[in-house]
C-alpha cells in the first residue's frame, strides 16, 4: 500500500517522492467502499469514495432495450432524403402521429440527408427517434439555421428575462465585446426531449411554486440504501422519487458542511439565496416500503440527519426516450464566442429517466447534447467532430447518475467534459479529448461525479521555467463557487502530451480553483507528471496506470453484480 505521510497528500507532488514509501498491490477482497485492494487497502475509513456504478440506465444494472413496438418511416409522411428540400413538415407529422398511440413508438429516419429547421418535440415517454448511422451512409440532420433565427415558442422565456433583468453579458473589451447572454449559450436543442410546459431549471423566484412533500425524513447514512421517514404510507414500491435537501440556515447551514466539509474556500451567495429551492436533490425510487424504513435504489448522497432534514417528493419524468444512430450537422459559420452562441445545439434531455443517446455524432455544433432535471441516462458512443470552436460536447447540469461513455471530443470545446450545476453522482468513462483538453468542474454545488478511464490530447507551455497544463480548469459563476464538492474523483486519467517536450521533462497539470476532497487515483501517460491541484486532494498512484483495474466504475458495478443486488 501507499504509506505516504499527510504531507503528500498538498501541493505539487511528484512520483519521485513517492518512491521512498510502500505500494503493495493487493488481490482478492474489496473494502466496504467497493474499492479496488490497490487503492481502498491505503484509504483510511474516513476517506470516503463514492459508488458511482449506479450511473446509466436501470440504475446501471439494465441494457438499453431493444425496441419493440410500432415504426413510423419519416418517407411515409413525407420526407424525401438527398433531395435538398426542407423535411420540417413531415418529420412533424410523424411526430404528431406518435404521440397519438399508444404503443412504444419508433420514429424512424432511412439512410440519407434530411434538412429540418424547426424544433423537433419528443414530448411522450416510450420513443426512439432512430437513423440508420451516424457514419458513411447513414443519416444526417441537417439544421441550416440556429436556434435563434426558429423560435421556441416562448419555452425560453423566464431565462430571457432572467438575463434581461440582471444585465448577465459576455464582455470582453479586447474584442469589443459587449452583449447579453444568448439564453442557448447552455439550454435548448433543435430535438428537445420533456414534458410539454416542464420548467427545467428555476431562474425566477416569482415563478417558484412550492414542492409538495410526501413525507420528511430526520435519519440516514451517506452511501446506504435505507432511510427512516415520518410516514411511509404515501410510497410504495416502485415509485419515482426525488430526496430534497434543502439549505434554510443561510450562510453557515449544516449542509454546506455535507457538501464541502470544514474548507476553508469561500462559497457563494446562491447555496443560501434561495432557500425554498433544493440545493441538492437525488432523483431515484423506491424498492421497499416497510412501515417507515424505505430502500431506495442507490445509495444516499448525503447523511440525514434532525440538522439536516429532507423531504421526499413525488417524481414523474418521460422514461424510456432514445436517439441513436444518427448525425447532426450544422453549417461551418462563424463562431462569435462564449456565451454568444446562435444557438446550433442538437439534443437538450430533460425531465428524463432511463432514457439513452448512442451512435450520435455532431458536426459544427454549439453544444452536442444539453442535459436538466434527469437521471440515469446513459450517452454512450457519441462524436463531437467540426473544427468549429464549441461550447459543450455533453453537458450534465442539475442531473444524477448520468453515464457518458466514449465521447470523442475532437473539435475546440470550450468545456470538454464538464460536470455543471447541482450534477451528482455522474460519470465520463472511456472518454477522449483530442483539441482543447479540459476536465470542468463546473461549480454550482456539483459534486461527487467522476471522471474514469479519461484520456486527454494536449500541448503544455512553458512558463517561468516550468511546463504546464490547466487540466482541471474549472468555471462558473463566483456566487456558485466552489469548483466542486467534496468527494469528487478521478481514475486512470491518461495524459499524452503531443509533441514540444522532451520525455526527460516533467509536465505540471494544474487544477488551482477546485473544490475540497477531490480524490485523485492514477495519473499517467508519456511523460512524468507533478499534480498542482487546490486544495490539495487525496493522491494516490501519480504517474502509474491502475492496469488491474482500468475503471473504476466497471469494478464497482461487477462487485455489486457479484453481490447479487439488482
Amino acid at each position: 500500500m501507499i504509506c505516504a505521510p499527510s504531507y503528500l497528500r498538498s501541493g505539487i507532488v511528484s512520483s519521485k517522492l513517492l518512491l521512498g514509501f510502500c505500494f503493495l498491490l493487493a488481490v482478492g477482497f474489496t473494502t466496504a467502499q467497493s474499492l479496488p485492494p490497490e487503492i481502498g487497502d491505503t484509504l483510511e475509513p474516513e476517506e470516503f469514495v463514492p459508488d458511482f456504478s449506479y450511473a446509466g440506465y436501470g440504475f446501471g444494472t439494465k441494457p438499453i432495450p431493444a425496441f419493440e413496438g410500432v415504426t413510423l418511416d419519416v418517407t411515409d409522411f413525407g420526407a424525401v432524403p438527398d433531395d435538398a428540400i426542407d423535411d420540417t413538415e413531415a418529420v412533424q407529422e410523424a411526430l404528431a402521429k406518435a404521440r397519438e398511440l399508444p404503443e412504444a413508438v419508433r420514429v424512424r429516419f432511412p439512410a440519407g440527408r434530411f434538412v429540418l429547421n424547426e424544433i423537433l418535440e419528443l414530448n411522450r415517454s416510450d420513443l426512439l427517434l432512430s437513423g440508420a448511422g451516424g457514419g458513411e451512409g447513414g443519416t444526417t440532420l441537417y439544421f441550416s439555421r440556429p436556434l435563434n433565427m426558429v423560435g421556441d415558442a416562448g419555452k425560453l422565456d423566464e431565462l430571457r428575462t432572467y438575463l434581461e433583468r440582471y444585465d448577465k453579458r459576455q464582455r470582453e473589451p479586447k474584442r469589443n465585446l459587449d452583449v447579453l447572454f444568448s439564453e442557448y449559450s447552455w439550454t435548448g436543442g433543435f430535438v428537445w426531449v420533456g414534458r410539454s410546459g416542464h420548467r427545467a431549471f428555476p431562474y425566477l423566484e416569482e415563478l417558484d411554486e412550492p414542492i409538495p412533500a410526501i413525507t420528511k425524513s430526520v435519519s440516514g447514512s451517506r452511501g446506504e440504501l435505507t432511510i427512516t421517514v415520518d410516514d411511509g404510507s404515501g410510497l410504495s414500491t416502485g415509485q419515482r422519487i426525488q430526496i430534497l435537501w434543502y439549505n434554510r440556515e443561510g450562510a453557515e447551514g449544516p449542509l454546506l458542511k455535507e457538501i464541502y466539509g470544514e474548507t476553508e474556500l469561500e462559497i457563494g451567495s446562491h447555496h443560501w439565496s434561495f432557500p425554498d429551492r433544493p440545493l441538492v436533490r437525488q432523483r431515484t425510487q423506491v424498492l421497499e416500503v416497510s412501515g417507515n424504513q424505505v430502500r431506495i435504489a442507490d445509495p444516499l448522497l448525503h447523511n440525514i440527519s434532525e440538522s439536516v432534514p429532507v423531504e421526499l417528493a413525488a417524481w414523474t419524468p418521460l422514461e424510456r426516450v432514445g436517439i441513436e444512430d444518427l448525425r447532426f450537422e450544422f453549417p461551418d459559420s462563424h463562431f462569435f464566442g462564449h456565451h454568444v452562441e446562435q444557438g446550433y445545439n442538437a439534443i437538450y434531455l430533460t425531465d428524463l429517466v432511463d432514457g439513452w443517446v448512442r451512435d450520435v455524432r455532431f458536426l459544427n455544433a454549439d453544444s452536442g447534447i444539453l442535459t436538466y432535471d434527469s437521471a440515469n441516462l446513459t450517452l454512450r458512443d457519441i462524436q463531437s467532430l467540426g473544427d468549429r470552436e464549441a461550447h459543450y460536447a455533453v453537458h450534465m447540469g442539475s442531473v444524477h447518475n448520468v453515464l457518458a461513455e466514449r465521447v470523442q471530443v475532437f473539435n475546440p470545446v470550450i468545456h470538454s467534459l464538464t460536470f455543471n450545476t447541482q450534477s451528482t453522482r455522474c460519470v465520463y468513462k472511456d472518454a477522449q479529448v483530442f483539441a482543447a483538453a479540459v476536465l470542468d468542474q463546473h461549480a454550482g454545488s456539483n459534486h461527487q461525479n467522476l471522471y474514469d478511464n479519461v484520456t486527454l490530447h494536449l500541448s503544455a507551455e512553458k512558463k517561468d521555467g516550468d511546463w504546464i497544463y490547466p487540466v482541471y480548469d474549472g468555471s462558473g459563476a463566483g456566487y456558485w463557487q466552489p469548483g466542486h464538492g467534496r468527494f469528487s474523483t478521478t481514475w486512470n486519467l491518461r495524459v499524452l502530451v503531443e509533441g514540444g517536450i522532451g520525455r526527460e521533462e516533467t509536465v505540471i497539470l494544474q487544477g488551482l480553483a477546485e473544490g475540497p476532497d477531490a480524490r485523485v487515483f492514477g495519473i499517467s501517460g508519456n511523460r512524468e507528471f507533478e499534480l498542482d491541484y487546490y486544495p490539495a486532494p487525496l493522491l494516490r498512484a501519480l504517474n502509474q496506470r491502475l492496469e488491474s483495474t482500468p475503471s473504476l466504475y466497471e469494478f464497482q458495478l461487477q462487485t455489486r453484480l457479484a453481490e447479487g443486488e439488482s
